[in-house]
């Protein structure tokens, strides 16, 4: 056994990912406060070939050192656009045919293990601040909240983590 070098990775070029399928999802950025986490969901976007990231209010935007920091070029290939207001997003969203759920614990949210997305669905997810989360009254624009399972003490995970668990199982089962 022998770690692979760069090169062996086969990664493809940032032209050839602009011009690849990408899975039909859209995360959205609601109030995410450190750039170094919006930064990983950048690189997180990259390797899951995600359709796109919307990033709303406070959240950092590129270019921005902390972002490069941890998104290591990511934000050269993967597509974003900035929102002021996240409702405007939603609403923009809908109008284009996503269905939208906030990754949030709620009294009705769907265990992440048990959401069965339609295979031809295009999605988008809001991920909310680090602190308060996804914020209440974006509640009634979106199709559901999904909802993490975990079985530790702590309440939730980093924002990031969280990016990263999702998009691993929409990918799975979206047969991406």
């Amino acid at each position: 056994m022998k770690k692979l070098s760069m090169s062996d990775l086969n990664r493809i070029s940032k032209e050839e990912f602009k011009c690849s399928g990408k899975m039909p999802v859209i995360i959205v950025l609601d109030d995410v406060r450190s750039a170094y986490n919006v930064g990983s969901i950048f690189r997180t976007a990259d390797a899951f070939r995600v359709s796109g990231i919307y990033i709303c209010g406070i959240s950092a935007r590129p270019p921005h050192k902390d972002i490069s920091k941890t998104a290591l070029g990511a934000t050269e290939s993967v597509e974003w656009k900035y929102f002021q207001d996240v409702q405007e997003a939603v609403m923009f969203l809908k109008d284009e045919g996503y269905k939208v759920f906030a990754i949030e614990q709620v009294d009705e949210s769907i265990s992440l293990e048990q959401f069965r997305p339609e295979k031809e669905s295009k999605l988008a997810l809001i991920f909310g601040h680090e602190v308060f989360g996804v914020k209440e009254g974006l509640f009634p624009l979106v199709d559901g909240c999904l909802e993490i399972p975990q079985f530790g003490t702590k309440h939730s995970f980093n924002v990031a983590i969280s990016a990263g668990i999702v998009l691993w199982e929409l990918s799975r089962k979206l047969d991406f």
